[in-house]
């Protein structure tokens, strides 16, 4: 059943009704979010737990279903991903065949191979899907942005960025080997998605790191060469690391204050020295933003995100299977 085609004509306000595969902490914070962009309801949710997917529906006012097939088949418009990596593929192509555009948590998918499956499957449906990767949407970055375009800083040429953090309990998803944990794709692939952003597409990825006791990636140093510059970017599960940004270019640097990837603060250095500060605070959990977008391409009739394109998307992903392969660490998924 064709859900998306029940939409209006492009340009109307016409309510899009959303649907959340899992009810984890980022599903959470999307239904959260959501209550912050108009037009749009939450109409049913599942996951592979019964009691938490009743809990989830209670807390949100939406729909309890039993099976994943009838989450398609519930009249939703869109379907938000919000499970561990080792399903997205699935879950996705599976969405995209029900006739539903797609918001998919990051990363995309766990490896390149996975991610071509992706969009070939949108682009044989003529749906929408697009990696919610929320940075580039929050009011700051787009404010920074903007500045530079009317006061540059000159040709960029390298991003460093990284995020680390101590604590993570034994059971966390995100040290499991069977779920495609770890931190290049848990935290990694927001530092990826800045050094493609500014940066442009990997050329060359030199990587350091260490893998736990689970097999998965606890720390990792990359090195990259892009297009356009250098990036240096570090991601971990075991040590704590200042989640600020620094981005280089001929006539000033960028800091994009912790935490940059929920970024409400940056602060612009030039050469001739003077300092710019730019604030934006952010409202809702954040997700609301690059949700916005998303249901504005869905009422246009976009297929593809201008901001988190395909290209883009695959760009991070191959970085990630390049420090992975440097590694030695591959999934069971893949």
């Amino acid at each position: 059943m064709n859900h998306a085609a029940n939409l209006n004509p492009p340009g109307n306000r016409a309510t899009i009704r959303w649907g959340i595969v899992g009810t984890g902490r980022i599903a959470q914070r999307f239904a959260q979010s959501l209550t912050h962009v108009p037009h749009t309801r939450l109409t049913a949710v599942w996951s592979r737990r019964r009691a938490p997917t009743e809990t989830f529906a209670q807390q949100h006012r939406a729909q309890a279903l039993d099976s994943f097939d009838a989450l398609l088949q519930s009249g939703i418009d869109a379907l938000y991903i919000a499970t561990m990596q080792d399903s997205h593929a699935q879950y996705a192509i599976a969405a995209l065949e029900a006739g539903l555009h797609v918001l998919c948590e990051k990363p995309a998918t766990v490896n390149a191979a996975q991610l071509d499956r992706v969009t070939a499957s949108a682009l044989a449906s003529q749906r929408l899907f697009m990696e919610a990767m929320k940075p580039p949407f929050y009011p700051l970055y787009q404010k920074l942005r903007a500045h530079l375009a009317a006061d540059s800083i000159g040709e960029i040429g390298l991003v460093r960025a990284g995020c680390s953090v101590p604590g993570v309990p034994d059971d966390h998803p995100s040290l499991s080997f069977e779920q495609a944990g770890g931190a290049l794709l848990d935290i990694g692939i927001y530092e990826m998605f800045l050094a493609v952003d500014w940066l442009g597409a990997p050329l060359d990825v030199q990587t350091l790191g260490r893998l736990g006791p689970t097999g998965v990636d606890t720390f990792a140093s990359l090195n990259s060469r892009h297009e356009h510059g250098l990036a240096q970017i570090f991601c971990g599960l075991d040590l704590f690391g200042k989640g600020d940004a620094f981005i280089a270019g001929t006539r000033g640097h960028i800091t994009i204050h912790e935490n940059w990837w929920n970024p409400a603060r940056a602060t612009v250095r030039y050469v001739d020295g003077r300092v710019v500060e730019l604030d934006a605070p952010f409202e809702g959990g954040g997700l609301n933003y690059e949700t916005a977008h998303f249901c504005d391409l869905i009422r246009a009739g976009q297929l593809e995100s201008p901001i988190m394109t395909h290209a883009k998307s695959r760009q991070m992903i191959a970085m990630a299977d390049a420090a992975r392969a440097a590694l030695g660490l591959r999934f069971p998924c893949e």
